[in-house]
C-alpha cells in the first residue's frame, strides 16, 4: 500500500513541474466582436474579410479593418533550480543542525546487556502469593 501510495505522489508531482514550466500561446481571430477561431500552438484562421494593402493604396478614403487578432501568452516557469551559493549564516546554522537531527535520528543504538537472557527461570514449586494470603486489591 505504501509503494502504491509513494508512486501515485511521485506521478502527481512530476505532472505538477510539467504544467508549471509549460509555456503557450492562444491565438484569436475576431471579426467585430464575434470570435471566429481560436488555436493553441498555431495561428488562427482568418475570416477572410481583411482589406488588403493593395487596395487600401489605391482608395483615397482609408478604412480600418473589423478584424482583430488577440494573442495570449501563457509563460512557464523558466528556471527550476535555486540557487544556494549566497547562504547567510543563519541559514548555515540552521542547515547544519537540520542535518545533524536527521542523522542523529537514525543513529543505531546497540541493544541493552541481559545477563540471564541464557537462563531459564527457576521452577515454581507452589504459588507464594497464595501461601502467604498476600493479594493485591
Amino acid at each position: 500500500m505504501k509503494k502504491v501510495f509513494c508512486k501515485i505522489v511521485a506521478s502527481i508531482l512530476a505532472v505538477l513541474v510539467l504544467f508549471s514550466t509549460l509555456s503557450f500561446t492562444v491565438d484569436q481571430h475576431f471579426c467585430g466582436s464575434f470570435l471566429v477561431d481560436s488555436a493553441v500552438f498555431t495561428k488562427a484562421e482568418t475570416c477572410g474579410m481583411e482589406m488588403s494593402s493593395a487596395a487600401s493604396t489605391e482608395a483615397s478614403i482609408t478604412k480600418e479593418s473589423c478584424c482583430t487578432n488577440k494573442k495570449l501568452e501563457v509563460k512557464g516557469q523558466d528556471e527550476l533550480k535555486q540557487n544556494f551559493n549566497t547562504l547567510d549564516f543563519q541559514q548555515q546554522v540552521f542547515i547544519t543542525g537540520l542535518v545533524y537531527a536527521y542523522l542523529k535520528l537514525f543513529e543505531v543504538s546497540e541493544p541493552d546487556f541481559i545477563p540471564f537472557k541464557d537462563y531459564s527461570p527457576p521452577k515454581l514449586v507452589c504459588d507464594i502469593q497464595l501461601q502467604d494470603q498476600v493479594f493485591l486489591i
